[in-house]
């Protein structure tokens, strides 16, 4: 498995386990949960985190120390304008240029806007950002961020920060057919066995935050999800046996003495 790298917009990852940054108790928590989750790559919220607290024991200070690469996300936005300004804010600071692209359009669903997030992405990608944008479980829409350039398409499995596992595993499916760029879900995992479904279907990887953040034990899910999406992977990858109406003795009867 070694090989089996994920790509994005041109840069390799031997984790397919992408983590959010907020909701932690402390940045010791948050410190903890990204070394568990074995993650390389990690999101952060620009809009809730002070950018220019870089103290020691800042938040900022942690995902900025070179461990993993930071992806900067535009959470809390609600038009295009606000998000492309917020993304070429944190290129001006030196975050990155490797962005998660959220535009919301309802702020009880956290639904993302569509036409927004369209919007968004065709300028961001001009401007040379390698953008991953959150979007809604849409064959349609994904098809056209990703002609649009966008490096991966992210559709949510349910409602951001909901727990309720993929609802459409339909959809997704469609989305994996027709998609030449990777397939991450973002938003809606609960716990392990979602991650694994998730991998099971095809995608490529999956993006957690609250799943983690919010449980019992954060730095003991972050493991569990590690284990969830590496498995979810190799089952994908042996290719499952076919599903039957009746039983299958899992013995042969050849042979067998009369």
């Amino acid at each position: 498995m070694s090989d089996d790298l994920l790509e994005i917009g041109g840069q390799r990852f031997k984790s397919r386990l992408i983590v959010g940054t907020g909701k932690y108790e402390s940045v010791a928590q948050t410190e903890q949960a990204l070394v568990a989750a074995g993650t390389e790559l990690i999101t952060v919220a620009l809009r809730r985190v002070d950018l220019k607290d870089r103290s020691q024991g800042s938040l900022m200070q942690l995902l900025l120390s070179g461990r993993w690469k930071l992806m900067p996300n535009t959470a809390g936005c609600y038009t295009a304008d606000e998000a492309v300004r917020t993304l070429r804010l944190a290129r001006e600071l030196g975050l990155s240029d490797f962005v998660k692209l959220e535009v919301i359009g309802d702020p009880k669903t956290l639904y993302p806007d569509n036409e927004q997030t369209l919007e968004a992405a065709k300028i961001l990608v001009k401007e040379g950002f390698t953008v991953l944008p959150y979007c809604i479980d849409d064959p349609i829409v994904c098809r056209k961020l990703q002609e649009i350039g966008c490096a991966a398409v992210m559709p949510l499995a349910a409602p951001i920060g909901s727990g309720l596992g993929i609802r459409n595993p339909h959809n997704i499916r469609i989305i994996l057919e027709q998609s030449t760029v990777p397939v991450i879900v973002d938003a809606g995992v609960g716990t392990a066995s979602d991650a694994a479904v998730a991998m099971e279907l095809g995608c490529q990887g999956v993006l957690i935050n609250t799943a983690i953040a919010k449980a019992k034990n954060p730095v003991l899910m972050a493991e569990a999800m590690r284990q969830a999406v590496s498995a979810g992977r190799q089952a994908f990858l042996a290719g499952r046996m076919p599903k039957s109406a009746y039983a299958n003795a899992s013995s042969p009867e050849a042979g067998l003495i009369e």
